[in-house]
């Protein structure tokens, strides 16, 4: 039996949670409906409420436990729209009337922006507890922010207990505009009583077990933001003071307490009185950092002119002569060859550039000598324009060196491919002709599955588009130009393949291998010639001879390299009969123990 009222009770609580939550979303929608542009979130907020927030109806109301407090941040900071206090007024009115008639148990409480932020200067910083333990109902950013700000407050303080004397949020969290993707809040930690430890190291450790707890408190209040944390021992935040630094006397003058133990809104408040002044070491300084500031602005300027100027021409200048094919090149002769080479000989570039890139040169080599020390901003903008101009003109300088390359790399391949089907052909026996060169490969070659189909036009592809630019029927284009030499390098390639093997095979005909002693040697029977590889083990050990009447005469040194370079020139005879004489000519040369090998 108290099972089933256990079940029944659980149920009840779940239908009635249910209700509250389709309560709240609908007087969600029917507050931004009427004042969208000035909610920035609404939470609900724990049952037991500070005084500060504490209005007449939940004074009233005797079952405090049924109360659902919706807190309503309100941007004010434009007060254009609308003047504070009737803003308040009204939305106050207008959301208890929508609230009664949606659930009498919900306890509207509207709140100002600047509001919340003058009870922090007040330090109620009870309020921002209750936001710390609230359900977002909607939120533009500012109440997740401060949630997650009061969750890491809290771990904080319990860590550090003492030592922790403000915990300010920057003063842009508190804009009707702020970022709600980035949370950035300082802490000022008291470092006076620790003399175990340098402040370095003090400082060290403190921003990481701060910066720690800091993504710890973004992970429990499931809050997608960047939480910035800025970690300040109390020492060095005086000498910040002292020393007039910017950043924390914006800190001081924007930022806004979440918890402070007299140190933040003291400070703050002396800033604003005009008691806070800078040492005169800070005065000193300052002064100093205009001059110091100067001589950097134009150490930079020199900089500017000296080296960034300088190579944003010369390297433009060295790829531009290697794209023509010379070497890289020192800057002086960058200079020299730019104008013997592109102006002179090519005129294919206007002087006036090249002596742009001497100026600039001789700029920086003065620098570099110290003869420059001073440059103006008037100077800078001069040669920046010519460095623009110059760009500019390399740029088309690069298409032209491209187009007079792409010539001759077309004319190179053109020549190889003509020049490879040609031997290709001769070694089938047949005589060359330009005028068939395409008929003859097909019918030789192709038909008769030697080699690929492809290669018909690939060589098609290639004697057209040289014929069209000899024409100047068309220029080359750079695409066209680039699947051309692709297809052309497979063509050359699978045709010298075929060259060097028929080549192997018409040699091993002519070819005549012997044994004498315990060495072996070779004989090439060419057309007038004779080659002898008197050692096979030893290629450079070469003879070569002329082949007379069938007989071997005048025997002299040789080398494969001149072999290689004969055969590109002598014929290789169709056959090949060892005469007697031939034999014992060898015999003569090697022994009479000889032996011919016939098969090997």
């Amino acid at each position: 039996m108290s099972k089933q009222k256990s079940s029944e009770s659980s149920t009840s609580k779940t239908d009635k949670g249910e209700e509250l939550k389709k309560d709240l979303n609908k007087l969600k929608k029917e507050i931004l409906k009427k004042f969208d542009k000035y909610v920035l979130g609404m939470c609900v907020l724990p049952v037991e409420l500070p005084e500060e927030l504490q209005n007449d109806f939940y004074k009233n109301q005797k079952e405090k436990k049924d109360i659902i407090n919706l807190f309503i941040l309100i941007d004010d900071s434009d007060s254009k729209k609308m003047p504070k206090e009737e803003l308040n007024a009204r939305v106050t009115k207008i959301v208890a009337e929508i609230a009664l008639g949606i659930n009498k148990n919900v306890n509207t409480i509207p709140m100002l922006l600047s509001a919340l932020q003058e009870a922090c200067f007040d330090s109620k910083f009870d309020i921002l507890k209750s936001i710390g333990m609230s359900a977002i109902v909607y939120d533009k950013g500012i109440l997740g922010a401060l949630k997650t700000a009061e969750i890491h407050k809290t771990m904080t303080v319990e860590k550090f207990e003492k030592y922790v004397l403000s915990y300010v949020a920057a003063g842009s969290l508190f804009r009707g505009d702020a970022n709600p993707a980035d949370i950035d809040v300082f802490i000022v930690i008291d470092d006076t009583d620790v003399k175990r430890m340098p402040r370095q190291e003090l400082k060290t450790k403190l921003r990481a077990i701060i910066q720690n707890l800091g993504f710890s408190a973004a992970k429990i209040s499931g809050i997608e933001a960047s939480f910035h944390v800025q970690t300040y021992i109390l020492t060095d935040f005086w000498e910040s003071l002292r020393d007039a630094n910017q950043v924390i006397f914006t800190l001081l003058r924007d930022g806004v307490p979440l918890y402070d133990r007299g140190v933040f809104l003291p400070w703050r408040l002396l800033l604003k009185m005009g008691r806070i002044k800078p040492s005169p070491e800070a005065i000193e300084l300052n002064m100093e950092i205009g001059d110091r500031l100067l001589e950097r602005t134009k150490g930079k300027l020199l900089g500017i002119l000296g080296e960034d100027l300088f190579y944003a021409t010369l390297n433009p200048g060295q790829a531009a002569l290697m794209l023509y094919g010379i070497p890289p090149t020192t800057p002086r002769e960058t200079v020299k060859l730019m104008n013997e080479l592109f102006v002179k000989k090519e005129k294919i570039l206007e002087k006036k550039y090249v002596d742009m890139l001497e100026r600039i040169r001789k700029y920086y080599k003065d620098i570099e000598h110290g003869k420059v020390k001073d440059v103006t901003g008037k100077q800078i903008d001069e040669i920046l324009k010519d460095t623009e101009d110059y760009l500019k003109r390399i740029k088309k300088l690069f298409m032209q060196i491209e187009k007079r390359t792409d010539k001759e790399k077309l004319c190179n391949t053109y020549d190889v491919c003509i020049a490879v089907t040609k031997d290709a052909l001769e070694l089938e026996g047949v005589k060359f002709n330009i005028n068939n060169v395409e008929k003859d490969l097909k019918n030789v070659f192709i038909d008769k599955g030697i080699l690929p189909s492809k290669l018909l036009g690939v060589l098609k592809d290639v004697i057209k588009i040289k014929k069209e630019f000899d024409d100047k029927k068309k220029d080359v284009i750079r695409e066209e130009m680039i699947k051309i030499l692709r297809e052309s390098n497979e063509y050359i390639r699978l045709l010298v393949e075929y060259i060097e093997k028929k080549k192997s095979y018409e040699l091993d005909k002519v070819r005549i291998r012997f044994k004498y002693g315990d060495k072996f040697g070779e004989v090439l029977l060419l057309d007038k010639f004779v080659f002898i590889l008197n050692d096979i083990s030893n290629k450079e050990d070469m003879s070569k001879a002329d082949l007379v009447n069938g007989r071997i005469k005048n025997v002299r040194k040789s080398s494969l390299g001149e072999f290689e370079e004969s055969l590109k020139s002598l014929k290789i005879p169709p056959n090949v009969f060892i005469q007697e004489t031939i034999f014992e000519d060898l015999k003569t040369l090697f022994g009479r123990d000889i032996e011919i090998l016939l098969n090997y």
